[in-house]
């Protein structure tokens, strides 16, 4: 049985744009345990200049709170970080990669067009997360389909299964990561939106923001459609949360909730 823990790893905050959590879940197996993204990391907290640099800190809004870093969150959960065997990474922005140094052990699962894009040295990836050498394990294209859309499957060794599904436009590799849950699914759409109202409407507080951080406006426009399809005619299967939306946590951030998925 897999348990999923949302954990808040961060917290960024560039006015007017209203405050933004760094949601990333941690799925808990007999087997060991799994990342969904890593948020800000204990070298960021501790270096931030060095790691990230006073512009991007400043644009972005990243607050540093040691407390937050998803290192310490496993541990406040009662876990050892050597227990974390894999993270899988929506895609490879600063905020959902911090972590990944605090964990460099683990296995880091993504699609292989977004460990591409960070090999080319793409402006808005940060060399400084990837220094430590990443135990990359890079997912090609399949032909599997899940409700509609392209699924890559993970050999977790889970008991609940879980897939990358492409949701390109905001990076050129951007995913989804859907973990079965009985019955129902929990899809996590990573910056697929920044705020749930997306789901319903075009105009809201950070409609130019959306589109002014897309590699790829025009996917990023027709995953988010495809994501509002699925809101819309899927909701008695999938359960649907985002990165950013602060109201998208079962409790209050601060105290991690959890769920139990068979």
């Amino acid at each position: 049985m897999t348990r999923i823990h949302h954990l808040n790893c961060g917290t960024l905050h560039a006015p007017p744009n209203p405050a933004a959590s760094c949601h990333c879940l941690l799925l808990e197996d007999t087997n060991g345990l799994a990342l969904v993204d890593t948020g800000i990391g204990l070298a960021d907290v501790r270096k931030p200049l060095e790691r990230i640099g006073q512009p991007l800190i400043d644009i972005a809004g990243f607050q540093f709170h040691e407390d937050q870093t998803a290192m310490r969150r496993v541990e406040e959960l009662g876990f050892r970080p050597v227990d974390v065997k894999h993270i899988v990474v929506t895609h490879c922005d600063p905020d959902h990669t911090g972590g990944l140094a605090d964990f460099p052990h683990a296995t880091v699962h993504v699609a292989a067009e977004e460990q591409a894009n960070v090999e080319t040295g793409h402006w808005r990836y940060l060399p400084a997360h990837f220094a430590h050498g990443v135990r990359w394990r890079t997912h090609a294209p399949s032909s599997d389909v899940w409700f509609g859309l392209e699924a890559r499957r993970l050999d977790l060794g889970f008991a609940s299964e879980v897939l990358l599904v492409p949701l390109f436009g905001h990076t050129l590799g951007h995913c989804g990561v859907a973990v079965r849950q009985g019955e129902r699914w929990l899809l996590h759409v990573g910056d697929a939106y920044y705020l749930r109202v997306e789901l319903e409407r075009d105009d809201h507080p950070v409609s130019a923001l959306t589109t002014q951080r897309a590699d790829d406006n025009a996917k990023r426009v027709a995953s988010l459609e495809h994501l509002r399809r699925l809101a819309r005619d899927h909701f008695r299967d999938i359960d649907m949360l985002g990165y950013h939306d602060f109201g998208e946590f079962p409790h209050s951030p601060e105290s991690p909730a959890s769920r139990t998925a068979p």
